[in-house]
């Protein structure tokens, strides 16, 4: 009985300790499946984050791409407008030849000095010249025009008559027209310079330097904006030189009798006239061979007299 007692406690005390176990073991396996749960949260939350980030990271780098190829495509445009619009200093003249018709050569002086007026130019210089019985007959002009206007009113120009020959010239001014700029600038700044040593200086002789150095700055300032308001005057107005003129008569010479005789009248005039004045011209040589002939004369006469004489006696 003894046997049997202790065995049934064994076994109940083996019994308790298992369940004793078990409640152990889950209540830890429940205590630490939060824990994995909790870990795999934050590691899901930070992975969502780390994505989240290189998404707006990408954003960023895509957002200063698009505003670096706007820029880039700016300046593109800017640099072809430069080429687009010839931003380029060029002094144009052209020189036409034009024959025009009979007796419209006043006509047509005027209408090139309206069309010039017209169009917000002028004219710089003209002449005339006229023919044989005083009819002006041909001339020239020169007109200013505005460079933008310069093609159209070429054309107009060439519709007046028939052209007989055209040259043109183009002078690119730009890198002069830099280089005055940039030494403007640095003019300037050295006026700003010796204006504030003036400002400063207490010395009169201090004060006579330095406003010897800013006089010599100002008139080189003062050189530089008359070459460049020079070459503005030349770039916005381009110059057209015409010289027109009526068709040359045609002469025919005559065969007949009387133009025959009077082309060998005006040929023995000629030689007349030619003969006069090669008298006019030699006379004093004349006068004098003149004067020693005679000399020569008169002491041969008297040599011949005292021959006589002494033949006499």
């Amino acid at each position: 009985m003894k046997i049997k007692g202790m065995s049934f406690k064994l076994v109940l005390i083996l019994s308790l300790s298992i369940l004793i176990f078990g409640m152990t073991f889950t209540g830890c396996f429940k205590a630490e499946s939060p824990a994995v749960g909790e870990g795999d949260v934050i590691s899901r939350d930070s992975a969502e984050t780390e994505v989240a980030e290189e998404a707006l990271a990408v954003d960023e780098i895509a957002g200063e791409t698009a505003v670096e190829e706007e820029a880039a495509a700016d300046t593109e445009i800017q640099y072809g407008e430069v080429l687009v619009a010839g931003d380029r200093k060029v002094i144009k003249n052209v020189y036409i030849e034009l024959e025009i018709e009979e007796g419209k050569f006043e006509s047509t002086l005027f209408e090139l000095t309206n069309l010039a007026e017209q169009n917000g130019g002028f004219v710089s210089n003209s002449q005339s010249s006229s023919d044989s019985e005083g009819n002006l007959t041909s001339g020239s002009i020169t007109i200013r025009i505005p460079s933008n206007k310069y093609s159209s009113i070429l054309n107009k120009v060439k519709e007046m008559g028939k052209v007989k020959s055209t040259s043109g010239s183009g002078q690119d001014v730009t890198q002069e027209y830099t280089d005055l700029e940039s030494r403007l600038r640095n003019y300037k700044a050295q006026e700003e310079v010796l204006l504030d040593l003036m400002k400063e200086s207490k010395k009169v002789s201090d004060s006579l330097e330095v406003q010897r150095e800013l006089s010599v700055v100002q008139e080189q300032i003062e050189i530089i904006k008359g070459r460049m308001q020079y070459l503005d005057d030349l770039v916005s107005f381009s110059t057209i030189d015409v010289f027109f003129h009526e068709p040359e008569p045609i002469t025919v010479a005559g065969w007949g009798f009387v133009e025959a005789l009077k082309r060998g009248l005006r040929g023995a005039v000629n030689v007349f006239n030619g003969l006069v004045v090669i008298l006019i011209i030699t006379s004093p040589v004349w006068i004098l061979i003149g004067i020693i002939l005679l000399i020569v004369w008169r002491v041969i006469k008297a040599r011949k007299r005292r021959r006589a004489g002494k033949e006499q006696k």
